[in-house]
């Protein structure tokens, strides 16, 4: 997700900030499925998502975990953290053992928390839990440990409280392997975990077999973003330093105090960037990230 250069005509006129009709499937037809509302999900396995989430009823004991106290060290960890006063996560008043109590609470809703070693080793099954099963390098990148290793559900539990944790992607597959375990469905029967209804076999056939098309290429010079399904966000020009003029002068977000030279550079060079980048503990934009490598 980022902003790219595309070459297109001069004349070329397309509405700024508007998606490209060619990046758009004119084809879907698909209802949403009454069934699951739309999830895919059987009815056992959307309240297990819910006990994912911290929706549904959940204790940590159901799962054999033992609940979080104010005293964890994971849980201390972060309690101070966010007591710090300049914390963007501080509020007046807050104090750790307060923020510690808070937080045990808060991560004893969830199943997401509380792991046990069954569904830890679905997740390694799949290739998941990389930051403990495999070590990274830059020259190397990710590299299996050998001898392997499994986490415990204690670890992968303590690690889900500080970072970024799981994603949705571990959901699914925490809750599939539940429900194999369990000896039912997953899947919505009706709509086969789609999670949409087509009119039929053509209507969606017709959809699939559908390609992108991109903008007619010219002589020009034009900025597009690529966080949707993308859109022009500069006007044509016929120069890189006529289109780097622009750009310096009218920044989008985290591309303010990029200046003209940065702009210049990407534009004739790469032609594309990253919408933020952190470079050194430093936030910034990807155009002024990629000039700093």
């Amino acid at each position: 997700m980022g902003q790219e250069l595309k070459r297109v005509p001069l004349d070329f006129s397309w509405p700024l900030d508007k998606t490209w009709q060619g990046f758009i499937n004119p084809h879907y037809t698909a209802t949403e499925c009454a069934k699951c509302n739309g999830s895919g999900y059987s009815p056992k396995a959307n309240f297990l998502k819910g006990q994912w989430y911290g929706y549904a009823p959940f204790k940590p004991e159901d799962r054999g975990s033992k609940p979080f106290t104010a005293d964890h060290p994971a849980i201390r960890r972060l309690a101070e953290h966010n007591a710090k006063p300049n914390s963007e996560l501080n509020w007046l008043g807050c104090n750790a053992d307060n923020e510690a109590q808070r937080l045990a609470g808060h991560f004893n809703r969830g199943w997401s928390h509380h792991l046990n070693q069954d569904d830890v080793n679905a997740l390694v099954s799949e290739g998941r839990l990389m930051d403990f099963t495999h070590t990274w390098t830059k020259d190397d990148g990710w590299k299996r440990k050998e001898p392997a290793h499994v986490p415990t559900a204690d670890e992968v539990n303590a690690w889900s409280i500080n970072g970024f944790g799981h994603d949705s992607i571990n959901q699914w597959i925490v809750v599939k392997a539940e429900c194999e375990r369990l000896g039912i469905e997953s899947t919505c029967s009706h709509c086969g975990g789609e999670g949409t209804i087509w009119p039929s076999d053509d209507a969606k056939t017709t959809y699939e077999s559908w390609e992108r098309t991109e903008p007619p290429t010219g002589d020009g010079y034009q900025i597009w973003q690529t966080v949707s399904e993308g859109s022009p966000i500069t006007p044509v020009f016929a120069t890189p330093e006529e289109l780097a003029t622009y750009a310096a002068a009218r920044p989008w977000g985290g591309d303010c105090g990029t200046t003209y030279d940065q702009w210049l550079a990407s534009v004739r060079g790469p032609g594309w960037a990253m919408s933020m980048a952190i470079v050194d503990g430093a936030l910034m934009s990807g155009v002024q990230a990629a000039d700093r490598t």
